[in-house]
């Protein structure tokens, strides 16, 4: 088949290398483009090596980018991981119009972070959907899904690069099949089962250590690695990444108060929450460092009695 990719970054470029690698031809490739002093765009630059037609349109909605879809004669769109809005009347310019990519289960989790909600959520399931792709955000008729379980020691890098990413092209791949040969079906989002969260930011990724334990060490894994769960020593900001959990079964296990670091050890750090303890296996002070947990600890002069958050 005929195909124009509207993508970037690493997810982008696989699917790209995907799709040429089984001998489908590539028309074009839209990309964002880059913010100024930033990195070439993995996708863009595949493309460039390529020697394939590249679009960086600030926007998708002007009848310049329109223009240029409609010049490639494409059978079918492929959007690969895209934070530009794509009107209808862009991406309905290819033959079989366009099918896009979304790393959560719909139409639960629609919006920008849908890998790191479910997780800090504590669900136990995820998954990604081919749907197409509408005016409305992550509201179009979905075409295939497919599951993937979350483990309890599971994070959003395992997740996504793991899971989600690998599945995704193959999903890619077989969606697109489906739809050229006109044998695929579109069911509509069920909107009472609809959710929509926003961005997963530094803000989103305050840890609260008066809230349950399992609802901080869930925030630990779902914003590891970005954008970083935090909190404060001194007043200064820490990053956890790499976190275990560790329940009180029984009163006598209760050791320090919320937010105190109650042990030391070679690897790690642990710190009291509500109803049980977080050992920190791995955080990253202000210096941009990322250490073992307890060669930060070590670094930061931190023993039994310090207080993070206050």
């Amino acid at each position: 088949m005929k195909i124009a990719i509207i993508g970037q970054q690493d997810f982008g470029k696989a699917v790209l290398d995907a799709f040429l690698a089984r001998g489908d031809e590539v028309a074009g490739v839209f990309c964002a483009p880059e913010k100024a002093g930033a990195k070439t765009d993995p996708l863009k630059a595949a493309a460039q090596e390529r020697g394939l037609k590249v679009f960086q349109f600030k926007s998708l909605r002007g009848a310049e980018a329109h223009e240029a879809l409609t010049g490639l004669k494409a059978d079918l769109g492929i959007m690969a991981y895209v934070l530009q809005f794509a009107p209808q009347e862009f991406v309905n310019i290819p033959k079989h119009g366009t099918i896009q990519y979304h790393p959560s289960l719909l139409p639960r989790h629609r919006g920008p972070s849908s890998i790191n909600w479910p997780i800090i959520q504590g669900a136990t399931r995820t998954g990604l959907s081919i749907f197409r792709p509408t005016d409305g955000l992550d509201e179009g008729p979905v075409i295939l899904q497919k599951e993937c379980d979350i483990g309890p020691e599971d994070t959003i890098g395992s997740v996504y690069f793991e899971k989600l990413f690998p599945m995704g092209i193959k999903t890619m791949l077989e969606a697109a099949d489906l739809v050229v040969a006109g044998k695929h079906r579109e069911i509509a989002q069920d909107e009472s089962q609809a959710s929509y969260e926003g961005w997963c930011r530094s803000a989103e990724a305050k840890i609260d250590w008066a809230k349950p334990i399992d609802q901080v060490y869930n925030l630990i894994r779902g914003c590891n690695p970005a954008p970083g769960a935090w909190t404060t020593l001194a007043g200064k900001k820490v990053q956890i990444f790499d976190a275990r959990k560790i329940m009180f079964r029984r009163y006598a296990d209760v050791v320090g108060k919320i937010g105190e670091v109650s042990d030391v050890t070679e690897a790690g750090f642990k710190v009291t929450g509500q109803g049980g303890m977080v050992e920190v296996l791995r955080a990253r002070g202000e210096d941009g460092k990322k250490l073992s947990g307890g060669d930060f600890a070590r670094a930061n002069g931190l023993a039994n009695g310090a207080i993070l958050g206050g």
